[in-house]
């Protein structure tokens, strides 16, 4: 499988920035997407710099966040067909952030995905636990999150899924990526639950305090197929190196889940 490795950049790089990023970051990226897909979610007000940087890349973009509506009375929220006229290709759900500042709900991050598959966006959907501790409960909260989040989905729509895997504790300033024991854990857990229920295409991807020290152990754990880099990607050099990480020397195959044209 194609790995997929991108960056959540958060609250941060406005859109002037973006560009500057972009200018750096693109030649170094651009030779990577030979083997690997890429791709960045600035924010909102830095979309259309994003996709005027990427213009004619395999780079992909995307929104951080998606209204489950596709239009009405939501004073500040964005919808997938607004995401969709910038190019974006795909739409960050679910983040920790947003269920514990927004209240984001199970519930709400099912109807996010549906938003996002309707408009031929691909979901990236987070999970994990909050607290540090054992595997066996953090795969009971994870698989609770995938049984609601995903509920009802079809084969061919999980298919079109991506599964970020980072567990809340392991995120922030300060925190270390998680023991790679436990990634592959949690990570074959995700795989098997997504397997069962017909997915063929199975992206599940590990974030938290993600660096070029953990990349390539964590490129090479058991059923993660790739990267989702937070605040070491606001610096392009240090993104690209992270996006460069040599690749373990066999990875079943599976198509890569850019849109089709």
């Amino acid at each position: 499988m194609r790995p997929l490795i991108g960056t959540s950049w958060k609250m941060n790089l406005s859109a002037s920035e973006t560009t500057a990023w972009f200018a750096v970051a693109r030649p170094l990226l651009e030779p990577l997407t030979v083997e690997r897909d890429l791709f960045v979610l600035p924010p909102f007000p830095a979309l259309a710099a994003a996709r005027a940087a990427l213009a004619g890349s395999a780079i992909g973009h995307g929104g951080q966040d998606i209204h489950s509506d596709d239009r009405g009375a939501h004073t500040g929220d964005v919808s997938g067909p607004m995401l969709v006229d910038l190019g974006c290709r795909y739409a960050e759900i679910g983040h920790s952030e947003r269920r514990r500042d927004h209240g984001e709900t199970d519930a709400i991050v099912a109807a996010k995905v549906r938003a996002a598959l309707r408009w031929d966006l691909v979901p990236i959907v987070c999970v994990g636990e909050r607290d540090q501790g054992p595997a066996a409960r953090a795969r009971a909260i994870v698989t609770a999150q995938l049984d609601a989040g995903f509920a009802g989905l079809a084969p061919t729509d999980l298919d079109r899924v991506v599964v970020a895997y980072e567990p809340v504790w392991a995120i922030g300033e300060g925190a270390a990526a998680a023991d790679p024991a436990h990634v592959a854990e949690l990570h074959r857990a995700i795989d098997a639950w997504l397997a069962a229920r017909g997915a063929t295409t199975r992206r599940v991807l590990y974030g938290g305090s993600v660096d070029e020290a953990t990349a390539a152990d964590l490129l090479a754990t058991p059923a993660v197929a790739g990267l989702f880099v937070g605040r070491a990607a606001l610096d392009p050099r240090r993104f690209a190196a992270i996006a460069a990480t040599p690749l373990p020397l066999t990875r079943p195959a599976a198509s890569p889940l850019e849109r089709s044209a």
